[in-house]
C-alpha cells in the first residue's frame, strides 16, 4: 500500500473512533447485576404522576442500564376510576403484569378485563388505554425500548396543578407520545 494511502486511510478512520467515544459515553449498558429492593426505586426517586393518575412509579431497571433497550416500572395505583387518555407509543412496546387489583385495558378496539395474575401486550402504533377498577391496584409496566419514559414521569411528578387537556397532550407529544382519546370510563 502506498504511503500516502494508508496515511488518508488512518485519518479517514479518526471520526470513526471519535463517534464510538461520544456513543460509549452517552449509552452505557450496566455490565453488573443488581437488586432494587421491595418499595424502592432503582435510583432512589419515586414518581407520582400527577395530573394524569395519582399513581406512583418506580423505577425497577432503567434505560441507563440497558443501553435504551427495556425500562421497567412498578406503578402503584392510587386512582380508582382513573388512568391516562388513549394514546400511542409510535417507537415503543409495552406490556404490563397486573400483581394486585382490576383493570380494564382497550387495545386498538379490543377491551380486556384484567387482574392479579394477567399479562398484557400493547403493540406500539396501536392506541391504548387503561382504567384502575379497584381501590388500589400495582402493575409492572415494560417499555421496549426504554424511549422517554423516565423523563416523562419525571415531568408529571412536577406538576403542582392540575394541568389542562393541551397541556397533556404537549407533555405526551414531547415524550413521543401522541394522545388520540378520553381517558377510559367506568362504564365503557
Amino acid at each position: 500500500m502506498k504511503r500516502g494511502t494508508f496515511i488518508l486511510s488512518a485519518l479517514a478512520l479518526i471520526p470513526l473512533g471519535i463517534f464510538a467515544k461520544i456513543k460509549t459515553s452517552i449509552f452505557m449498558r450496566t455490565e453488573k447485576g443488581f437488586k432494587v429492593n421491595a418499595g424502592e426505586a432503582r435510583f432512589g426517586e419515586h414518581y407520582k404522576m400527577k395530573g394524569v393518575t395519582l399513581n406512583n412509579l418506580d423505577i425497577k431497571i432503567s434505560g441507563t442500564d440497558t443501553d435504551n433497550d427495556l425500562a421497567v416500572f412498578e406503578q402503584t395505583g392510587l386512582t380508582p376510576n382513573g388512568g391516562p387518555p388513549l394514546h400511542i407509543h409510535p417507537f415503543q412496546d409495552e406490556w404490563f403484569y397486573v400483581i394486585e387489583g382490576e383493570y380494564l385495558f382497550q387495545v386498538g378496539d379490543d377491551k380486556h378485563q384484567m387482574k392479579s395474575g394477567d399479562t398484557i401486550f400493547l403493540p406500539r402504533n396501536v392506541q391504548h388505554a387503561f382504567l384502575q377498577l379497584t381501590e388500589k391496584g400495582k402493575m409492572i409496566v415494560s417499555y421496549l425500548p426504554a424511549g422517554k419514559m423516565e423523563a416523562f414521569f419525571k415531568v408529571t411528578d412536577k406538576w403542582t396543578a392540575p394541568p389542562t387537556k393541551e397541556e397533556i397532550a404537549k407533555v405526551f407529544a414531547d415524550h413521543d407520545m401522541k394522545v388520540v382519546g378520553e381517558p377510559l370510563k367506568a362504564d365503557n
